[in-house]
């Protein structure tokens, strides 16, 4: 087994293309990444997570203060270890039939352990302050990287030229820039996959752990092969519109609706631009098609482009969700919902009910209770 592992695994012809192998990367006199040079994230890593709660409780709220984001103050339900272990043990969202049985049981009526439920469900219900220091914390990350990529590469050649990505592969020497930009970028996914399950879940939980492992992977793979100079285009080619994002998400847990709905244009046009236009004819170009011109297909070459094939797919989910936003809500002048990742899987209801009984005189239709809180759960803080 360990043979298999240090020597089949690790054979020349899986990872590189026919006459190259792992001893292109050792050369006394040339700079070239190393595994053991990558292991640099994990302080990395371990540092943004401890620098979050930081930055969170010293910038992020008074930010948000300043900006004027405020949370409504929830009712709390009174105490019943009836409905209380009902909640925690067996389901959050009770049938129809289920309600009339705790009802009967609690001695109260239907629509009494209908807003006992949606008041407690609202209780467990992310504030929009937590919110607004996540999104705070990735728009200074974000906004950094992307500037920092923007400088690390703009000098480059390949920059301009994608397929000079491959000039002298696979002996292109490491710069500095090079490696801090990916062992940042490395240690900061990886803090965000350890935290992603203490963040506000949101609709595309799954489709963002499978976008950062995939990322990690790239990542990770792109410097153990020396892709290091596609690697650091696909990162950047990222970044350029996720600050956007998270600005357009501070503004929206703000109130300011006409500049988060700007700011969400602009940010619909640049995601669509850079992840829909440049990443796949571009990039992906450069990586999948060019390469067969002066090189015999690997297994390397098929494992890199399968994963960047893959976020390509989950830009296009994600696009897909932007672009129904822009339609839904340009012709009115709403705030902007961010259907891409900030649909939280919790309710949406106000905490008296009120705004449920408005919204449905205004649409003019009679709902039940339990008909409009299905049908209110998709609408956005």
């Amino acid at each position: 087994m360990s043979s298999w592992l240090g020597e089949d695994l690790w054979a020349d012809w899986i990872w590189f293309p026919e006459g190259y192998g792992w001893a292109d990367l050792k050369d006394p006199d040339v700079v070239l990444p190393q595994l053991s040079d990558l292991w640099a994230f994990i302080p990395i890593a371990v540092g943004f997570l401890v620098l979050r709660p930081i930055f969170e409780r010293w910038v992020a709220i008074p930010l948000a203060s300043l900006l004027g984001v405020r949370d409504k103050k929830r009712a709390s339900p009174p105490s019943n270890p009836l409905l209380e272990a009902h909640f925690c043990s067996v389901a959050k969202h009770p049938t129809q039939s289920s309600l009339e049985t705790l009802s009967k049981q609690a001695d109260c009526s239907v629509r009494q352990v209908q807003r006992w439920f949606k008041q407690r469900r609202n209780q467990d219900r992310p504030s929009k302050i937590k919110k607004f220091q996540e999104a705070s914390w990735r728009f200074t990350f974000y906004l950094f990287a992307f500037f920092a990529g923007l400088a690390t590469l703009i000098d480059k050649p390949w920059f301009y030229n994608m397929k000079r990505m491959w000039d002298n592969f696979p002996k292109m020497p490491l710069l500095p820039s090079q490696y801090w930009y990916y062992t940042i970028e490395l240690g900061f996914y990886v803090s965000l996959l350890v935290s992603v399950a203490s963040d506000v879940k949101r609709k595309d939980f799954k489709e963002q752990v499978v976008h950062h492992i995939a990322t990690i992977l790239l990542v990770s793979f792109s410097w153990l092969v020396n892709y290091i100079r596609g690697g650091t285009l696909i990162m950047l080619a990222h970044d350029a519109s996720d600050y956007l994002m998270e600005s357009a998400k501070m503004f929206n847990y703000a109130g300011w609706k006409r500049t988060c709905n700007f700011i969400f244009v602009v940010f619909a046009v640049v995601f669509i631009i850079t992840r829909l236009v440049i990443f796949p004819f571009c990039i992906i170009h450069a990586t999948l098609v060019y390469p067969l011109t002066i090189y015999k297909p690997f297994f390397g070459f098929y494992f890199f482009n399968g994963l960047l094939l893959l976020l390509l797919a989950l830009h296009i989910f994600w696009a897909a969700l932007i672009v129904r936003m822009v339609i839904k809500f340009l012709p009115g002048n709403d705030i902007v919902e961010d259907e891409r990742s900030d649909k939280e899987e919790t309710d949406s209801e106000d905490e008296d009910g009120s705004g449920e009984r408005n919204r449905t005189l205004k649409n003019g239709h009679l709902r039940n209770g339990h008909t409009a809180l299905n049908n209110n759960r998709q609408k956005m803080d």
